[in-house]
């Protein structure tokens, strides 16, 4: 079986290069994620410029995400060295963002001072170092160093998400939305969602004439709204990090359950990031305990798992995709896929607000069946927004989905799509050239072979809002 969950790879230092970024495509990223956290807007559109020519040099299709800062509250530096912060130590908080020390930390958030309050801990990175604020001076905040650790670079101060007072998303965001829209990109992740609002106020044209739009679960307030997020949103990730901050230790594995499930009802692919092979950053080899956590979110049924310092700053990034892709395929043969298939339709989709969706669900549903039951390997759907084709992705089938679209940029959006080959394929008005198309693209890209029994899903015509014919072909 080939791997069905995608994998996303963040690009940073020790990736941006050609011959890494080549490498790393061959060893099976599907999406690369370009970070506005650290550097420049332009530093961000070389990136992605260069990943554009590489994938297109190899041939292959890569959807490139990129992820806005949102309103993350940043240290000063420590520089790429790094600084080892002792426990026990005490350390002055002040506002600024240009240099930090094991003595001084600055902390880039104008409210330092009036929104921290005595008794907050605040957590540095993903639990780098955690910081207990003891003592309120005019100019600076006194905090001891309840847990010390090895801090380098900017790494995030985390400020409780219901006292942080700047909007999501944030006027930088909205200039990094607006350069990488003229790029052309994939898909944009919003930082630091609370509500639906605020991924409306990104203000793109819905996909695929706009990028894919995942909001990224990382507060108290989302995981309370998650429902209308995810209705307004065209994909969702955990975001392990900052969510294990707002939330106790011993909830964040049920909250990551509870939100790929929701997820998957609604038709949404969901990224599970954050930690999954961190020790992969200087280790040829992930813990035993980082390779589990991969398995498990595969079985739980992320859509896609993400790397971040592990291909940003790592010694090796193509290693970490190669092992992270070996662990995934492993889990994906293990998957119960009839089980898991059986309670999905139990459930049915939860946005079925029209009746194009309550179509597709029912169609989706029956393809599954017909496969199951006469062991087709291969379901060919056609569409224009990509909506069936995520819609047939939930049902995790054993069979390969062939995702064909005439608009390339939903061909783009689907490279995030479990288990699913984005395919273009030229504009047919009647349901029969669709069909007769789609297999012939099947055919000549080798995905199909003679005599083997297929599944189209496809509109009745080019004007159909959904996938309203369910056709099993014999292949010529």
């Amino acid at each position: 079986m080939t791997r069905r969950t995608k994998i996303v790879a963040t690009i940073g230092p020790a990736s941006q290069d050609e011959a890494t970024l080549r490498e790393m495509i061959r060893a099976g990223m599907d999406v690369a994620r370009i970070g506005l956290a650290h550097g420049s807007i332009d530093d961000g559109l070389e990136r992605y410029r260069r990943i554009r020519s590489v994938a297109a040099s190899e041939k292959r299709r890569v959807g490139i995400l990129v992820d806005l800062p949102g309103p993350k509250v940043r240290a000063g530096s420590f520089g790429s060295a790094g600084i080892d912060v002792p426990t026990g130590s005490t350390v002055s908080l002040v506002v600024g963002n240009d240099k930090s020390t094991s003595k001084v930390i600055e902390i880039d958030y104008e409210g330092l001072l009036e929104d921290i309050h005595l008794g907050d801990n605040l957590t540095v990175g993903d639990g780098g170092a955690v910081l207990h604020v003891i003592d309120s001076r005019p100019d600076h905040l006194v905090a001891e160093v309840s847990h010390g650790g090895f801090l380098r670079g900017r790494p995030g101060i985390h400020v409780p998400s219901d006292r942080l007072r700047i909007a999501t998303p944030t006027d930088d965001d909205l200039k990094g939305v607006d350069a990488f829209v003229d790029a052309g990109v994939d898909m944009i992740a919003v930082s630091f969602v609370r509500s639906a609002h605020d991924m409306r106020r990104v203000g793109t044209e819905p996909h695929p004439r706009g990028p894919l739009l995942i909001a990224k679960i990382e507060t108290r307030a989302a995981v309370d709204n998650l429902t209308g997020i995810i209705e307004a949103s065209g994909a969702v990730m955990v975001a392990r990090g900052d969510l294990g901050n707002e939330c106790s230790l011993e909830d964040l594995p049920h909250h990551q359950k509870s939100i790929i499930r929701q997820c998957i009802a609604s038709g949404r692919p969901v990224i599970t990031a954050t930690q999954m092979l961190e020790s992969m950053i200087t280790s040829p080899a992930p813990t035993r305990a980082e390779a589990s956590d991969v398995a498990n979110a595969v079985f739980d049924g992320s859509s896609a798992v993400m790397l971040s310092g592990e291909t940003a700053i790592g010694h090796d990034p193509a290693n970490v995709i190669r092992t992270m892709s070996r662990i995934a395929t492993r889990a994906d043969e293990e998957m119960d896929h009839e089980v898991w298939a059986s309670k999905l339709a139990d459930l049915r989709m939860t946005d079925t607000s029209g009746d194009s969706a309550s179509v597709t669900d029912a169609m989706t549903m029956s393809a599954w069946r017909a496969t199951e039951e006469l062991g087709i390997r291969t379901i060919i759907c056609v569409s224009g927004t990509g909506f069936t084709v995520r819609s047939m992705a939930r049902y995790r089938p054993r069979a390969t989905i062939l995702g064909m679209s005439p608009d390339p940029a939903t061909i783009q959006q689907l490279t995030l799509s479990w288990g699913t080959k984005p395919i273009p394929v030229t504009l047919a008005t009647s349901n029969a050239d669709m069909v007769q198309e789609a297999i012939r693209v099947a055919v000549e890209t080798g995905e199909v072979r003679s005599g083997e029994l297929v599944a189209v899903l496809a509109g009745s015509d080019s004007r159909s809002r959904s996938a309203n014919v369910l056709r099993l072909e014999r292949i010529p």
